[in-house]
């Protein structure tokens, strides 16, 4: 065993070292489960290096706005942006970070750190190679030519990998409809989070300059093509024709560039809010959480929500159904307009019905999207590892 496997925490095991590789920490999802695991994993067992890319000029960075003191490595061709020099630069920073390091275990996260982060693995000999799909890429990003390639280099890169983590049993349903990996590479970690002590609601909305006394429809995330903010204005216009008092909060920013007229339509009860790192003032603000996506892994958003107390109107994509309970924390609907409409009025009509699907909603997220669960998943999965190879020997409870 090598100098970097034979280091031992006070237990005298070896200490397992994890190098994370993320494209960018843009806010979202992943950069939510990245820095839960990277904070919370236990430091007698684990030694993390979180290495990362920028973000792009229309994106706000995760760990400026929320998490400021977390340590990272950045390479600077990590990033979204897909050129072939850049990244054969990136290739090869990658893999030397990795022989300075000496890796147990590469866990790589989003597309682009998935492809170049495994490649890099295999060249630097790195033993244990996982990656995590926080959603995929099937449909609704590309062309049917553009795809059939992103799904036959993901079978290519799945043969190289040890582990593969979906963050829903629908998204490695999916993935293994198209062929990416076998069953026995699945492990279900759904993603973990917290909110931050939020204002009461009255506060809430004063300090973002919302009236009182109104329902709030709020949306919190990437202003983006496959998040359909053009759907979100339109069923919004519906909404407010037949709920004039309703008001919406937008947080969040992205390429997406609206229609004015439409904008111009809602006037005043549209309040566009770009990106927040107080989003738990959002939620509180909230009578309820819009989403209207066209593809998804499992938002974090909604689990916020959740977590918050309100209930949610949702399209029924990705592993959605396994955050919103439909008909118990909030309606799930197909990708149209006016069903998203129709569920929404429904919800800013009956003031009753939203409390008691905010308090499901709360109850059910606290007991199955904790961070705590998230990381608790995350040590399992790399002790299995682990294990399975030699460096730790089973628990006395599994022997």
């Amino acid at each position: 065993m090598s100098t970097a496997m034979q280091r031992t925490s006070g237990s005298g095991i070896p200490r397992l070292r994890v190098m994370r590789v993320i494209a960018r920490m843009n806010i979202g999802g992943p950069a939510v489960q990245v820095s839960a695991l990277v904070r919370g994993m236990d430091p007698g067992r684990f030694e993390h290096r979180l290495v990362t890319g920028f973000v792009g000029q229309d994106e706000a960075d995760h760990l400026d706005q929320r998490a400021p003191g977390l340590p990272v490595h950045r390479i600077s061709g990590l990033g979204r942006a897909v050129r072939p020099t850049d990244d054969a630069r990136c290739l090869a920073e990658l893999v030397a970070a990795m022989r300075r390091f000496r890796p147990h275990i590469v866990h790589t996260h989003t597309a682009k750190a998935g492809a170049l982060g495994r490649t890099a693995a295999v060249l630097a000999r790195v033993p244990s190679r996982v990656h995590t799909f926080h959603g995929h890429l099937l449909h609704g990003y590309f062309s049917p030519a553009k795809t059939k390639v992103v799904v036959a280099a993901e079978r290519g890169l799945a043969a190289l990998t040890d582990r593969l983590v979906a963050v829903g049993g629908r998204v490695r349903d999916d993935l293994l409809a198209a062929g990416i990996g076998q069953p026995g590479q699945y492990t279900v970690v759904p993603p973990g989070t917290r909110l931050a002590p939020a204002p009461d609601p009255t506060k809430a909305r004063s300090m973002l300059g919302l009236p009182q006394g109104c329902p709030v429809v709020a949306y919190v995330g990437r202003i983006t093509g496959i998040k359909r903010p053009d759907r979100l204005l339109a069923v919004a216009r519906e909404v407010h024709r037949a709920v004039p008092e309703a008001h919406f909060v937008v947080c969040g920013a992205g390429d997406f560039r609206p229609d004015p007229q439409a904008v111009a339509e809602l006037g005043d009860s549209l309040h566009q809010l770009g990106w927040r790192a107080d989003v738990e003032t959002v939620y509180a603000a909230a009578d309820m959480v819009l989403l209207t996506s066209d593809n998804e892994g499992m938002p974090v958003s909604l689990i916020e929500a959740g977590l918050a107390g309100l209930p949610t109107v949702a399209t029924d994509v990705g592993s959605v159904a396994e955050v919103v309970q439909h008909g118990t924390t909030g309606f799930l609907a197909a990708p149209r307009t006016a069903d998203l409409a129709r569920h929404t009025v429904t919800l800013l009509r009956d003031a009753q019905l939203r409390r008691e699907m905010g308090g499901r909603a709360r109850a059910f997220t606290t007991r199955r999207f904790g961070e705590e669960r998230l990381v608790a998943d995350t040590q399992a999965l790399y002790t299995s590892i682990a294990v399975a190879r030699g460096w730790w020997t089973a628990p006395s409870s599994e022997r």
